[in-house]
């Protein structure tokens, strides 16, 4: 369902507040800290007090042993309230986090104190992810500086309190979180509401006396403190004395295959080489399944130890266990990880260690956690932040960090890098979108960490600079002062001359969905394209999604069905109504090029790539490489995130180095032999699309030109035509529809044959102890031995199958659906008077078992004759048509849940999983799977495209060399951040020349081919071949090509290649 609009938002500022506080120093929950109505999850209204709670049972210690018990998890939980979950809003968020996740993220009450920046950024992840409530908090008012970091804020909202002027433009991003206002001074009792509180402009000193409250609180309160000053930024995270984390990176459990298990101390445990094992030393992991060693299948955690790719030792005397059969499943048991937080006031003189991006920048924590000190004491004694080129003020800010390091014990640092230090003061006051959406998306992602013990939190302190994103040249202190404009924050780190060149910069954004979004937001607030004379053109065919609207954060929900690229684009204008963008609904492509032609691209100063999948991406980069213009890549995949920069002539291009191909299933495998879900959940699609999509499809397609049709078949003349015909033939007669009645026999029938009978001719065909020609057992690992189902009305799985396939069957042969039709009741009573024939295996059947074969149909010597015989019968058949009949080709949609397709998917996956013995899986996991749904999350998307557009000052300043570049790897899960240098292009040498993929040869005047060749022998090459594009001007084996000799090369290239 859509986000509900709330009913009424009552704000509590000023004086207000303070007249409440005598009785908000009584609750304990956000929803009555401030007086404010919201519609609750699940539809109905709701106010009083709630206890604060804790998760249920007890937790275990990260220990070798397991054993010792600690306090519960300190996260929040749900208040008794059973919370829908909207899985078409949040299906792409659900597979990062799943249900219990999301379940506690509902029951979270976040206080976000500081509405710059960076508070924005925090805020808008943390409603997108839909945590219960936001509380904004800022004493202060919006300033003229503030525009250029913070999305909400317009130029009317200059002079307004920032909380306040923060609040609407939030809350539109999901109604369904209450979003509310503090504009006063916090006091520490305040913060009891909260299960999570972040502060992104406090001084040190109210930091400790807030923190020192979180962490002696019980339950703790988790405190985030975070700051972006200019290119530098710094988080510090205090969860409290014991903080429980129940599942460390959020993959899901390893699992192998076991092959074989000896009969020693220790044992040695080998599985099959389908895949390779993913454990390590000391993980924890249970048996089942194991036949012989049934001493194994106790479920009890054995520990790992030699871990290796395809097998394992286990920490256990098997001597004198029964001995190994077969079969047999190891799966790891992830265990909760319990970490003590130090409070800020210990953490600053001990900080411990620093969570590292940058080898290159080793020293660099250290020198940073001295100086984020050093500014609040500045400001303490200053009243203010240092100015932008004053060296004075950078000096007085030196020689405060030499004093907190001569006091910094065993921390204390030989040298201080006084260039660092100065271009840390100069931009102090600052705060930079890109920095500020970089640590928008960690800071948000730590927050859902403390609300729900999901992942791996932040420990302690991390810090980040992008110096490097400088100009090259020495910027002048007269270069640095403002220019009374909203970019005048950024023109404080960076100088006016590169902001003009920001201005005028001719942009290409390939993508307008959740990376999209985040681009255009960036840029617009940067002021990239945002004079008279710079130009963003933004393309994306596609059009908004009720999915969508959890992420790509420029939509709302009545944009739902416009076009993606147009909606972003306007949104973005009313975020800098200076923005020069241009939106286009046009899929970047060969097709396209018409539109994107060389003039567009010759114009162009810089690529932004925002896409989902790989082909686009490979397509843009060969014109990036073509055209000699830079390329800014990024994508996501849940908590990953990744950037890489293609910049001409000093990296390799995206395309020259690839990720190997995702591993296929061997077919036989899927159709006969499943042994996970996956396989199962595979065939059932593959079964979805031949019985709904393109049977029916192939049906219309001879009922349109049954003449056309069967002259193709005939000459075909193959295995592939001969099933075809065949399908559509038992499509018309003996599987015709008629009726509804008709759709549930048809469906019925259909149970029998996938479930009961191809199993028992498979295990006819194939007895449980039969063997291969080598002697080994037939069904050993990885296969396993299926068992056919028995039908049974009274079995809700076989009900649901019956419903869906039902449904579908008469949609595709246009029957009216009855009223009873979707109740499993009455289908019960409609299923029970289906006759269903019973079975005879067939002898001699031969059953693919082949793991390289690509195709389960097997070709006859007889085909044409069959193909004749099934000609004839076709036409007979269409001959008892009514006129007009036609089928209806359903294309499988995975985010409507209210068209059965995933029903049937998940019913027809479940069903071929019981008879393998397979664990089966639920409705949404089933989506994910089959509808090869990519995880997606705000937070990954906004450190993308802050990383990114920190390299975008480098590409638009120029003269930067490959060492200041970076291209990035990140997992907020972990936490991990990696930064390097990029690739530089392979060299080839040759002849004494030497040239990269990005160099080329323009000969003029325009030769002959004969000419050409002769160049190029000049140069020691001898070309055998030239070609345009995939056309072939001249190859030397093709004697023809001869006759071309004499002729203009560009002429030639406009008759052959159509250039």
């Amino acid at each position: 369902m859509l986000p509900r609009k709330r009913d009424v938002v009552v704000e509590v500022v000023g004086d207000e507040a303070n007249l409440m506080k005598d009785t908000l120093l009584k609750k304990h929950r956000i929803g009555c800290l401030i007086s404010c109505s919201a519609v609750s999850r699940s539809g109905n209204h709701h106010s009083g007090g709630e206890k604060k709670g804790s998760v249920g049972g007890e937790a275990i210690r990260n220990s070798k042993n397991g054993g010792s018990v600690s306090k519960p998890p300190v996260v929040a939980l749900d208040d008794g309230n059973a919370h829908e979950i909207d899985e078409d809003l949040h299906s792409r968020q659900l597979a990062v986090y799943g249900r219990e996740t999301m379940r506690r993220l509902f029951s979270s009450n976040v206080l976000i104190s500081g509405m710059q920046g960076l508070g924005a950024e925090i805020a808008k992840n943390l409603i997108l992810a839909g945590v219960k409530s936001v509380t904004l908090h800022d004493e202060g008012d919006v300033e003229f500086w503030d525009l250029s970091s913070n999305f909400v804020f317009s130029e009317d909202d200059v002079g307004k309190n920032r909380a306040l002027a923060s609040m609407q433009k939030l809350q539109e991003l999901n109604n369904a979180v209450t979003i509310s206002t503090l504009t006063t001074a916090l006091t520490k009792e305040q913060l009891s509401g909260f299960q999570t509180v972040v502060f992104s402009d406090i001084r040190t000193e109210k930091a400790i006396e807030f923190n020192d409250y979180c962490h002696s609180h019980e339950p703790p309160i988790p405190f985030i403190k975070a700051e972006v000053r200019g290119l530098f930024g710094s988080v510090f995270c205090d969860f409290g004395p014991e903080f429980t984390v129940l599942d460390v990176d959020g993959e899901e459990p390893h699992t192998g295959i076991i092959a074989s298990i000896s009969n020693d101390n220790p044992a040695l445990v080998s599985c099959v080489d389908d895949e390779r094992l993913e454990f390590q030393d000391g993980d924890l992991v249970i048996f089942s399944e194991v036949h012989g060693m049934t001493e194994l299948n106790d479920r009890k955690p054995r520990e790992v130890t030699n871990a290796r790719p395809y097998s394992f030792t286990l920490d256990e005397d098997t001597t004198n266990y029964g001995m190994y059969e077969r079969g047999g499943i190891v799966t790891q048991v992830k265990q909760p990880k319990v970490l003590q937080f130090k409070p800020l006031k210990d953490a600053l003189g001990d900080p411990g260690d620093f969570l590292l991006s940058d080898f290159s920048k080793f020293d660099h924590p250290h020198l940073l956690h001295l100086a984020f000190q050093a500014l609040d004491k500045y400001i303490c004694q200053v009243g203010r932040f240092p100015i932008a080129g004053s060296e004075e003020d950078a000096q007085k800010l030196i020689s405060l960090v030499r004093e907190f390091n001569e006091h910094a014990g065993d921390g204390r640092l030989d040298e201080i890098d006084e260039k660092l230090l100065r271009h840390f003061a100069f931009g102090a006051r600052a705060v930079l979108n890109p920095m500020a959406a970089m640590f928008g998306g960690i800071v948000g992602q730590e927050v859902v960490k403390a609300c729900s013990g999901k992942f791996h939190p932040l420990f302690q302190f991390f810090y980040f600079d992008s110096v490097e994103s400088l100009p090259t040249e020495p910027l002048d202190p007269r270069d640095l002062e403002p220019q009374n404009s909203r970019y005048d924050a950024q023109i404080s780190v960076f100088g006016s001359r590169l902001q003009k060149k920001m201005g005028e910069a001719k942009v290409f954004i390939v993508g307008s969905g959740a990376l999209g979004c985040e681009f255009l937001k960036n840029l617009a607030l940067m002021g990239v394209s945002c004079s008279s004379s710079g130009k963003l053109v933004i393309t994306d065919d596609d059009v908004i999604e009720k999915s969508n609207l959890s992420r790509q954060f420029l939509f709302r929900d009545w944009n739902i069905g416009q076009a993606k690229s147009t909606v972003a684009a306007s949104a973005a204008i009313s975020i800098n109504p200076h923005f020069n963008v241009e939106a286009l609904q046009n899929r970047a492509n060969p097709e396209t090029e018409n539109i994107f032609n060389d003039a567009f691209w010759e114009n162009l100063d810089v690529v932004i790539n925002a896409l989902d999948n790989v082909n686009a991406r490979l397509y843009i980069d060969g014109r990036c490489l073509y055209f000699q213009k830079p390329l800014l890549e990024s994508g996501t995949l849940g908590t990953k995130c990744n950037t890489q920069m293609v910049i001409p002539h000093l990296t390799e291009s995206y395309g020259a180095s690839r990720d190997p191909p995702e591993k296929q299933a061997p077919m036989c495998t899927v159709h006969s032999f499943p042994h996970n879900i996956d396989h199962c959940l595979t065939w059932a699609r593959s079964e979805f699309e031949g019985l709904l999509e393109k049977t029916p499809a192939e049906v219309n397609a001879y009922l349109l030109n049954p003449v056309e049709y069967t002259s193709a078949m005939k000459k075909a003349g193959d295995a592939q035509a001969r099933d075809n015909l065949s399908r559509v033939l038992v499509c018309l007669d003996k599987e015709r529809c008629e009726t509804f009645e008709d759709c549930i026999t048809w469906a019925r029938l259909k149970f029998e044959d996938y479930f009961s009978n191809r199993v028992k001719q498979l295990t006819y065909t194939f007895p449980e102890d039969s063997a291969t020609s080598t002697g080994a057992l037939f069904w050993s690992a990885p296969k396993r031995f299926p068992h056919p189902l028995q039908f049974s009305v009274g079995d809700p799985g076989h009900l649901h199958f019956l419903v869906a396939a039902s449904v579908l069957r008469a949609e595709t042969f246009y029957i009216p659906i009855l009223e009873w039709a979707k109740s499993p009741m009455k289908v019960a009573e409609a299923v029970n008077k289906v006759i269903v024939p019973d079975f005879e295996p067939k002898k001699g059947l031969k059953i693919e078992t082949d793991e390289k074969a690509t195709s389960l149909t097997t070709t006859s010597l007889d085909d044409s004759l069959v193909i004749n015989n099934l000609i004839e019968r076709l036409e007979d058949t269409r001959k008892k048509l009514p006129p007009e009949f036609k089928l209806n080709s359903i294309q499988f949609e995975k985010d409507d849940d209210a068209n059965y397709h995933m029903d049937l998917i998940a019913g027809l996956a479940n069903m071929r999983a019981r008879n393998y013995s397979i664990g089966e899986v639920d409705k949404l996991k089933a989506k994910f799977i089959a509808g090869r749904i990519i995880p997606a999350i705000a937070t990954s998307t906004a450190m993308a495209t802050g990383l990114v557009c920190l390299e975008l000052y480098k590409v638009l300043a120029g003269g930067h060399k490959v060492d200041d570049y970076r291209n990035s790897f990140a997992n907020l899960a972990l936490p991990l951040f990696s930064m390097a240098e990029p690739v530089p292009p392979k060299v080839i040498k040759h002849a004494g020349m030497a040239w990269t993929v990005w160099d080329r040869w323009t000969v003029r005047p325009n030769p002959t081919l004969r000419e050409l060749l002769v160049w190029l022998k000049n140069r020691g090459l001898n070309a055998y071949s030239i070609s345009c594009g995939s056309a072939l001007l001249y190859n030397s084996l093709i004697p023809r090509h001869k006759d071309r000799m004499d002729r203009k090369v560009i002429d030639l290239a406009r008759e052959v290649a159509k250039v």
